[in-house]
């Protein structure tokens, strides 16, 4: 059976939370046909579902790549997830046990991933624990909306070198569940909030840089004059030249010639 433009997707979407797309990566159509052994209308299809969900970006010279999130889109993509998830936990009633155990398979196979040397289930898992949480709490579009979102901050710590732990991202991910099942929305809504800006604190964002600094370093004063004593200097020069120009001086050369 031929391989659909949503599998696709789907199946980029996977690679992006499994770390196994860095941001930036090109994504060839032609590449991607022969891979998934389909047309490159399909490809584009796939690429163009991608582009609107805000995975992948196209450019009409270079093609398709993987985004790469700038600092304000970082910390847009965080304060979306913290508004989504902190809501969907505080409008959400009591937990039925067949979303208890869905969720704590869920955190089972996480531990299991957290102690294996597989970096890629492991991020993939402790994504997906956030899309398997509105699932539970029987928000599908919410589910959706998480899984890109989701996929977008993991693009996003491998940009901006992540130093948060997987084994306290799972460890939260516990105290949540457990909050969820005595009961206690507010403590799961709070420890949602805390989880998510523990991971937020933990990218290595740079302070924005100066755009000028190469060339106010390059154009400052040299070390024991004045600025104000070069320009004075300066403009004895240039009236000296006016008045009085030399055979040997460069710019009058230099004016001659142009």
């Amino acid at each position: 059976m031929a391989i659909s433009a949503p599998e696709i997707s789907a199946r980029i979407v996977e690679a992006v939370m499994a770390q196994k797309l860095a941001p930036g990566s090109r994504l060839g159509e032609q590449q991607l046909a022969m891979l998934f052994d389909c047309s490159r209308t399909i490809v584009r299809e796939a690429l163009t579902r991608l582009a609107a969900r805000g995975i992948v970006t196209v450019s009409a010279r270079r093609g398709w790549f993987v985004i790469e999130p700038s600092q304000a889109e970082a910390r847009e993509a965080f304060e979306a997830r913290r508004v989504i998830e902190s809501g969907l936990i505080r409008s959400a009633g009591p937990i039925d046990k067949e979303a208890l155990r869905a969720l704590k398979a869920h955190l089972k196979r996480e531990k299991a991933a957290v102690k294996d040397s597989d970096i890629g289930n492991r991020s993939y898992l402790l994504g997906d624990f956030h899309v398997c949480l509105a699932e539970s709490l029987g928000n599908s579009l919410l589910a959706d909306t998480l899984r890109d979102f989701t996929a977008r901050t993991t693009l996003i710590a491998m940009l901006y070198q992540s130093s948060h732990d997987a084994a306290q991202s799972c460890e939260d991910h516990v105290r949540i569940v457990a909050a969820l099942e005595r009961g206690d929305t507010a403590g799961a809504e709070a420890l949602m909030t805390e989880h998510i800006g523990t991971v937020q604190s933990a990218l290595r964002v740079q302070h924005p840089t100066d755009p000028l600094a190469q060339l106010r370093d390059a154009l400052a004063p040299l070390q024991g004059t004045p600025a104000k004593a070069q320009l004075l200097r300066t403009g004895a020069r240039a009236k000296a030249s006016d008045a009085a120009p030399s055979p040997d001086d460069s710019s009058t050369y230099l004016g001659a010639l142009l």
